[in-house]
């Protein structure tokens, strides 16, 4: 609906799905800034005076980091829930009413392991179930703040995401594969 900036916010610079997205709708202004989830929340609210500053409002965040790695157990944590946290925490200094702030949208990705684990990956799927609970708090809370939020919680989908993982602790050596024999969405 009349969309005139979006703003990619993502660890790595990919010209080409920036000029796809131009070329989608070549009236909307696309912008990437360099961005990890994973740094502290004064760093997200630094970038996020910037983007502010130019734009003047912003109407929605759409927190969409994620990985697929029970090995890397701090990294699951700290980019599927921590770093969606502090995402939310340090736009919230923006949008809050109780601050002056217009409200705002946040639309936190999620997954169906928020509801029903794969039980070969419960710190991905433990992570899931946070950031279900987490959005369930933020949207009982939006009469406080004026921001409204919810999930979108896919199902299997066809990425590079599940095309190789690991299991926690090795329980599941073709974690993958079984996976992949669900029904599936393409990405």
């Amino acid at each position: 609906r009349d969309l005139k900036n979006l703003v990619i916010l993502d660890r790595f610079d990919n010209p080409a799905a920036i000029a796809e997205l131009k070329a989608i709708n070549p009236k909307v202004t696309v912008t990437f800034y360099p961005y990890d989830v994973t740094m502290p929340i004064a760093e997200t609210t630094k970038l996020l005076k910037t983007i502010f500053a130019k734009l003047k409002t912003v109407d929605i965040l759409i927190n969409g980091a994620g990985i697929l790695d029970d090995h890397q157990i701090e990294r699951t944590i700290a980019v599927n829930y921590t770093g969606l946290v502090n995402t939310t925490t340090a736009i919230l200094d923006f949008w809050d009413k109780r601050k002056g702030g217009p409200g705002g949208i946040i639309c936190n990705i999620g997954s169906v392991t928020g509801f029903n684990a794969i039980y070969q990956v419960p710190v991905y799927s433990g992570t899931k179930a946070a950031v279900v609970n987490f959005t369930s708090s933020l949207a009982k809370l939006a009469p406080i703040t004026g921001v409204t939020a919810y999930t979108v919680n896919p199902g299997i989908t066809r990425t590079t995401l599940v095309h190789k993982f690991n299991s926690w602790l090795d329980v599941e050596p073709q974690v993958a594969e079984k996976l992949l024999a669900h029904p599936t969405q393409p990405s």
